[in-house]
């Protein structure tokens, strides 16, 4: 049978394995990035009712204006007057920040995928600029841009 030392070192690597996986699955909270989010209450009920990647969407969009307005959109909304990913989802915001939504993103997984995408990226740590030129490489074969 197994010597003492052979079955020593086998619960040693059998414990060094075990210690590995466990460390390897897990994540400090310090690597997580939280992405900031407009609360889904303040959504308006057409989007509270849209599939969660479309909520998602709306919500971050919403939330992050600086970084959507330099983020083009390629569905072919430049063409009813949308300038960034941005108007795909807001069509103005009034003196006291209140806004009126564009249901444009409702219905076009375009926008809603570039969102997506943003948003994967800068989970992933990549940085605003980074996210636009992935869009820019990834999407711009459905048509133009809308950033003039």
């Amino acid at each position: 049978m197994f010597s003492k030392t052979r079955k020593f070192l086998f619960l040693i690597v059998l414990v060094t394995l075990t210690a590995t996986t466990v460390s390897a699955c897990s994540t400090s909270a310090s690597d997580e990035v939280h992405l900031a989010m407009m609360p889904f209450s303040q959504m308006p009920m057409d989007v509270q009712s849209a599939p969660i990647t479309v909520q998602a969407a709306y919500q971050f969009n919403t939330a992050n204006p600086d970084i959507m307005k330099d983020i083009p959109c390629y569905c072919g909304c430049g063409d009813i007057g949308h300038t960034s990913n941005y108007d795909c989802y807001v069509s103005d915001v009034d003196s006291q920040g209140n806004i009126t939504f564009d249901n444009h993103a409702l219905g076009c997984s375009i926008c809603v995928d570039i969102t997506q995408d943003v948003m994967r990226m800068l989970r992933d740590g990549k940085s605003p600029q980074d996210a636009r030129g992935y869009i820019d490489a990834t999407y711009s074969k459905y048509g133009p841009s809308n950033i003039p």
